[in-house]
């Protein structure tokens, strides 16, 4: 049976720190507009930053729906679940906010990253996550899948860039800096990358 907790922390936080894995899924506030699910993988990308705030790094794609729903409305639920071992299932529901390049806490957070360059991948905001209800599940139904390694083409194809010439790139897809639904997207063009804090 499901359960709630009030904190992430002990066991819960170990279980979605070690998986290579996750999920967010985002709405805007049009009934008719288009949910949105997204997997973030990259070892090294997401950190808890307390037991009630986790955040983790947007990178470069060819889509910025997560970012105009979270400008929007703020709702966001992240989930993990076990592929390998015993089954779980951990979903965190709360308020998402993206915090760009320009923004003076975004130095600050990168340094939460620090088993990470997030340069290769074209880095293109910060997520945080202020947890409002955080739930497990049993998780039975997931099948067992084995994790190799993670894909090093995002990286590839990303490093080639400079802060000019992904601005350039984002300017070209027609949902960054808008939604599918025309929401405000990513603000371009992009601001400098800062250097984490202590960096």
């Amino acid at each position: 049976m499901g359960k709630t907790y009030e904190r992430i922390d002990g066991r819960l936080r170990a279980f979605i720190e070690e998986q290579p894995l996750f999920f967010t899924a985002t709405a805007p506030l049009d009934g008719d507009g288009t949910v949105n699910l997204s997997p973030k993988g990259v070892r090294g990308s997401f950190a808890v930053v307390d037991e009630q705030t986790v955040a983790y790094l947007d990178f470069a794609g060819s889509t910025a729906e997560t970012l105009a729903h979270l400008r929007e409305n703020g709702r966001i639920t992240l989930m993990w679940c076990a592929f390998q071992g015993p089954p779980n299932i951990v979903r965190v529901h709360g308020r998402g906010e993206p915090v760009f390049r320009d923004d003076p806490r975004f130095p600050g957070l990168l340094g939460h990253f620090p088993g990470i360059d997030p340069t290769p991948h074209g880095l293109r905001a910060i997520i945080v996550v202020t947890a409002e209800l955080v739930r497990d599940s049993c998780g039975y139904a997931v099948p067992f899948m084995a994790y190799d390694e993670d894909r090093s083409l995002h990286a590839d194809r990303f490093r080639r860039e400079d802060d000019e010439s992904l601005s350039r790139y984002f300017e070209k897809k027609p949902d960054i800096a808008t939604s599918i639904d025309g929401l405000p997207g990513l603000p371009l063009p992009l601001p400098v990358m800062p250097t984490a804090a202590g960096g």
